[in-house]
C-alpha cells in the first residue's frame, strides 16, 4: 500500500491538537525540562496527578547532555543514584564509593521516557511568554511558540490552566522574571526579588537547592538551579543530584497540597 502524505499528515494534526487541548487545563505545569522539571513531572505523575512540561527548547534534558564541559558523564550523590536506579540508569560508584557516575545520555533518555510513560506530557519547542494571574495568584500560564520570539513576530499568545506552576527554567529563572516585570510580584526571599546565583560552591549548593525548593509566590514553585537562583545560593557544576532531589521535593509539596484541596 503506497503511503499517503495527506493522511500523514492528518494525523500529526489530529493527534497533536488533542493532546494539546486535553492539556489546556492541569494540576500541574512546569515550565522548563531539565533534570529538576522532569523528575518533578515524572513523580507527580505517577501519583495520578495530571501535569505537562513546556521546554522552549528543541531538545529537552536541560544541561544533562553535556556532562561536564562537554564529557557526557554526570556525578551524584548517593541520594541521587537512588533516584536514577528508580528510573533504570546503570550507575557506577567512584573513589571511595561517596559519587555515583552516570552517563548522562542515558540519563536524559530514560528521564524523558519514565515521565511520559509515568503520564505526563511533554510540549517542546513552547515558550512561556507570561502568566495568568486571578487574585495575586499564578493559576496558568500564557504560551507561544518559541520561534515566534526567535523570529520578532508579535503574535497573540494562547493561555492554559494550571493549579499550580513549577518554575525549573534553571539560572535563567524566565517564569519569575516575567511576573516580577509585569505583576511587580514579591516574592517570598529575602529581598522580595530574584536574588541571583553565587559562584560555585558544590557541597553547600546541593543541599540549598533541595531547602528552597519551596512555593516563592502563590501558585509557583521553583525547583533545581532555579531555586537557588531565586534565593541567592551557589551553582554546583555538573553534580546532578541536588537537582532531581529538588524536583522530587517540590512533587511531594504540591502533591499534599493538591490532595488537602480536593
Amino acid at each position: 500500500m503506497g503511503l499517503d502524505e495527506i493522511k500523514i499528515s492528518r494525523a500529526i494534526v489530529e493527534r497533536y491538537f488533542k493532546k494539546l487541548t486535553d492539556y489546556l487545563e492541569m494540576d500541574v505545569a512546569v515550565v522548563g525540562a531539565g533534570p529538576s522539571g522532569l523528575m518533578a513531572a515524572y513523580k507527580l505523575a505517577t501519583k495520578g496527578f495530571k501535569v505537562a512540561v513546556f521546554e522552549r527548547r528543541m531538545s529537552i534534558g536541560g544541561g544533562i547532555w553535556g556532562g561536564g564541559m562537554m564529557f557526557n558523564e554526570i556525578v551524584v550523590q548517593e541520594e541521587g543514584a537512588r533516584l536514577l536506579k528508580e528510573i533504570g540508569v546503570r550507575t557506577e560508584p567512584w573513589d571511595d564509593g561517596t559519587y555515583y557516575t552516570a552517563d548522562s545520555v542515558e540519563v536524559a533518555c530514560l528521564l524523558a521516557a519514565k515521565c511520559l510513560q509515568a503520564g505526563a506530557k511533554i510540549f517542546n519547542l513552547i515558550m512561556v511568554e507570561d502568566v495568568m494571574v486571578r487574585d495575586n495568584r499564578v493559576v496558568g500560564l500564557v504560551l507561544n511558540w518559541s520561534a515566534t520570539e526567535i523570529a520578532g513576530l508579535h503574535v497573540d499568545p494562547l493561555a492554559v490552566r494550571s493549579k499550580y506552576v513549577i518554575e525549573a527554567t534553571g539560572h535563567e529563572t524566565a517564569v519569575l522574571r516575567v511576573m516580577q516585570e509585569k505583576l511587580g510580584a514579591k516574592l517570598n526571599t529575602e529581598t522580595g526579588k530574584i536574588m541571583g546565583e553565587k559562584s560555585m560552591w558544590a557541597e553547600v549548593a546541593e543541599s540549598l537547592t533541595v531547602n528552597y525548593t519551596r512555593e516563592v509566590y502563590p501558585g509557583v514553585f521553583v525547583a533545581g538551579m532555579a531555586a537557588n537562583a531565586t534565593f541567592g545560593a551557589y551553582r554546583m557544576g555538573p553534580i546532578f543530584g541536588g537537582m532531581l532531589l529538588s524536583g522530587e521535593r517540590a512533587a511531594e509539596l504540591i502533591a499534599e497540597k493538591l490532595t488537602n484541596e480536593k
